[in-house]
Parts: C-alpha cells; sequence; structure tokens
C-alpha cells in the first residue's frame, strides 16, 4: 500500500537532496493521500521523483522529519532495533566511556530522539510527535539492544508544545533511582535525572574537558621553584642538577628550600558557571593546584562540592555561589584599585576587599546558552564579550583563557569576532590553541548547521 506523499515545491532550495533532514511547511506544494498528523509520509519532488520519507506533523512549521532515504513501511520495534544497534556501534568505536549520549536526534538518522546512558539507566527526550506517539515500540528497542536497569523520560522542554505536545517527565521502565553515578575520563560524578538540567548531564563537553590536561601544570617556575639535587637540597646547598636522574631531583624554592606540597607545580583554575564542577574534577585530576569552582546555583555547588569529595579533591577546591558576571566585574574591580594604589595618591583609609582584586592561570567560561531565539543574538553578543573581557582581565600573563558558547545562533564567526572585540578593549593578544566542537557522541551531519551548536576554545593571553 503506498503512503501519502508530499510534494515539494519547485522554486524551493535544495536543501533536503544536499542531506538535511528537514522538510518546512513553506517547500510542500501539497499534501497527495490521507495521513493523520505523525504518519509516515513519502516526500518527492516536484517532478514527483521520491526523495525521503518521514513523519508528518501539519501543526509544525518543520512539516516532515527525515528517518530515512528509501522507502519504509513502519518505524516499527524492529525499525528502532536497527537504528540503535548503528547508535550502540558508533559509541562503541569513538566514545572510551559507557556513560554517553547513546541517540543524538537528527544526527543518528533519528529525529526528535535524544538518549543519554547513566550507569545503568537510560534518560531520554521524546521531542517531536512522530517519536512520541511511537513511545511503546521504541521503548521495547531500547530494553532490548541496551538492557537498561531503567528508563526515565525528560520530556520537559518547551519544544515540544510547538508540536502540539504537553511537557512530560516520569519512570517509563524499570528501576530509575534519582541519582546515579556515572564515570567520565576516569572521574566519578554525581547525576540527578529528575531535578538536573537537560538529562542530567552535559556529555558534549568530555573531550573538551579532557583538552584542558596540558594547562594545569608547568607553572611552578614562575614562583621561583627549580628542580634540584635531592642530596645537596637536604644538606643545604642545593644547586640545579643535569645530569641527575627524575628519582634524584626534588623541588626548592627561591630560599633553598624542599617544597612538600605535591601540586607546586600545578595552576590556579576559575571555573565559572561550574554547574556540577566538570571542569573543576578535570582541573584537579591533570595537577592544577587551586580551582576556585563557582556557579549561581546553590544547588549545583552542593553537588559540585559532592562529586569533588568522592574523587579526592576537596583540600584543592574552593566553592563560591555568585552571580559570574558580577563576582568577575568585582575582581577586576578590586584589580584596579591595588593597581592604583600601587601608584600612589590614593585614599587608602578605606578598606579594601581581601577577596577581591584576584587572578588565576587559567579561566575557565563554559555559560548556558545567551542566544536561543535568532532575534536574541545581539543580546548575546554583549553576553560573551562582557564575560569574556572580565575574564582576559583576570589572567595572569601567559596564562590561558578557555571559553565555550552552546548557543547555535551565535555563529563560529560571530563568536571568536565578539572574543576578538573583548581582548581589545582588554588591551590583550591572543594566541588560539584549541578549537572544538561537540564530542564524537554528538555526531554532526554535514550541511545540518544546527547541529554545530557548540564552541570551545583555548587561548593564551598576553599584554600588548
Amino acid at each position: 500500500m503506498s503512503k501519502p506523499k508530499i510534494w515539494l515545491l519547485k522554486a524551493r532550495k535544495k536543501r533536503l537532496e544536499q542531506g538535511h533532514p528537514w522538510v518546512y511547511a513553506t517547500e510542500i506544494e501539497r499534501l497527495e493521500g490521507e495521513a493523520q498528523p505523525g504518519d509516515l509520509v513519502d516526500v518527492v519532488n516536484h517532478q514527483g521523483r521520491y526523495l525521503a520519507t518521514g513523519y508528518w506533523n501539519p501543526k509544525s512549521q518543520i512539516t516532515v522529519r527525515i528517518t530515512a532515504y528509501e522507502p519504509i513501511e513502519a518505524m516499527d520495534a524492529a525499525f528502532f532495533r536497527t537504528r540503535l544497534r548503528q547508535c550502540q556501534e558508533h559509541r562503541r568505536r569513538f566514545v572510551p566511556d559507557a556513560d554517553c549520549r547513546l541517540v543524538y536526534g537528527e544526527a543518528d538518522f533519528l529525529p526528535g530522539l535524544v538518549v543519554d546512558r547513566f550507569n545503568d539507566v537510560l534518560v531520554l527526550q521524546l521531542l517531536t510527535l512522530g517519536i512520541d506517539m511511537r513511545r511503546d515500540a521504541l521503548i521495547d528497542a531500547l530494553i532490548e539492544v541496551f538492557a537498561p536497569r531503567g528508563i526515565y523520560e525528560r520530556s520537559d522542554v518547551s519544544v515540544r508544545l510547538l508540536e502540539g505536545l504537553e511537557e512530560r517527565t516520569g519512570v517509563l521502565y524499570g528501576e530509575c533511582p534519582q541519582i546515579l553515578e556515572i564515570e567520565e575520563n576516569g572521574l566519578k560524578l554525581e547525576v540527578d535525572i529528575v531535578e538536573g538540567q537537560k538529562t542530567g548531564y552535559f556529555f558534549d563537553q568530555r573531550e573538551n574537558r579532557a583538552s584542558i590536561a596540558p594547562l594545569m601544570t608547568g607553572w611552578g617556575g614562575r614562583s621561583g621553584i627549580r628542580m634540584v639535587n635531592r642530596a645537596e637540597a637536604e644538606a643545604g646547598f642545593a644547586s640545579v642538577s643535569v645530569s641527575a636522574s627524575a628519582a634524584d631531583l626534588v623541588p626548592v624554592n627561591s630560599n633553598g628550600k624542599i617544597v612538600a606540597f605535591p601540586y607546586w607545580d600545578g595552576a590556579s583554575v576559575l571555573e565559572c558557571f561550574a554547574h556540577t564542577g566538570s571542569f573543576t574534577l578535570h582541573a584537579c585530576k591533570y595537577g592544577a593546584k587551586k580551582v576556585t569552582c563557582l556557579d549561581v546555583s546553590e544547588h549545583a555547588i552542593e553537588t559540585a562540592k559532592r562529586n569533588v569529595e568522592r574523587n579526592g579533591f576537596l583540600d584543592r577546591v574552593e566553592f563560591v555561589v555568585a552571580d559570574a558576571f558580577e563576582y568577575l566585574r568585582a575582581q577586576v574591580k578590586g584589580l584596579d584599585e591595588r593597581k592604583q594604589r600601587g601608584l600612589g595618591g590614593v585614599d587608602t583609609s578605606k578598606k579594601l576587599e581581601g577577596s577581591a582584586g584576584r587572578t588565576w592561570d587559567v579561566v575557565i567560561l563554559d555559560p548556558p546558552a545567551f542566544a536561543k531565539t535568532k532575534s536574541a543574538v545581539a543580546g548575546a553578543c554583549r553576553g560573551y564579550k562582557d564575560i569574556n573581557l572580565q575574564g582576559l582581565k583576570l589572567v595572569n600573563e601567559g596564562g590561558y583563557l578557555v571559553t565555550a558558547s552552546c548557543s547555535y545562533h551565535m555563529q563560529p564567526a560571530l563568536f571568536l569576532e565578539t572574543i576578538q572585540e573583548a581582548a581589545t578593549d582588554a588591551g590583550k593578544l591572543l594566541r588560539l590553541v584549541e578549537w572544538r566542537a561537540a564530542g564524537k557522541d554528538h555526531p554532526q551531519l554535514l550541511g545540518v548547521n544546527e547541529g554545530h551548536y557548540l564552541k570551545f576554545a583555548i587561548f593564551e593571553v598576553r599584554s600588548k
């Protein structure tokens, strides 16, 4: 039995032929046959040539979402099993951790579906009518392919309203504890699948978090620490040795005293918008000396504390509950006041806030999306410029700014341009060390710009 057909306009852009999986209402000439919202339809060009099959929802501006490029009869359990096994194989090949994003919507040829694995529980989002009405078949396939202890739904996202669906959460299968422990890059983290943001954790920065490793050590020399012969250091007349083995060398300070602190060579790090402290954990793992972990949410910081404690890093982390913009401005203001006092001619009767005016070797900025719509881009540019401007001013000379944007509408060129403007205003020169996107469990379809949302950069910071 032939399916209903969506005929496309002749004058449309050939996006579908180029691999884009969406058909907008403005591209459609007519529907041939009868179809109910959510039904599969075949999509043909103006000449009647078959292009793809997808599910149809006339209530959505994205009227057809493509699920196959050859005719299929149904999106049943067998269909989902095939697709899910392809997702599984991709993760096995490219993602070292079992805890990861298993299904990433259109990029995994399952539009409208997101599935994350936290320990032995799956957390999913059903974002579209076409997926939502097939939930039973999907759940059966998820159980067969991944054998989870439980499946929990976090479809509490506003995009469902555009599909004519209500937001929904709850247990769909088995046992789903609210708090689960996962592992990322050898670190243990707590995830709250019920109250946490999105599905509970942001897997997309996995590789980016690991990329900060080279920044975390190599700072001891700035404070005058050097490696010398152990015997001479203990005797009190330390000298640099070029022939001694590493086992015979010890760090000593500028006074010739042996440095006992094991992280003497580590960086001082500030993580803003820390959420549950993922970058803080990686900084500590890779040898940071001291990390300031900051978030506006007290709940997030409490979770970060537990994560830091479970990994044994509590002695190297301080936690701050504050608005990142206000905190950075306060530090910059304190820094300016200290400089003015050093130059003289300033009223010193007023007490200088002791915690203000701090600087760090590495400043990490991983804010939430500032631009969720195209109309919000101008405001987002101001926000990204402000946060990076203040952050740059607080990076020690020759240190590093680690900065990210998860706003799709903030295109890469615009993001870099905004950072350049911030650097100019801060009187800094930036050298790009890393430029990255989302991790391998968030694959990207070429030609689908909507999937290229995450921008991540590491800059070396120097003064002009």
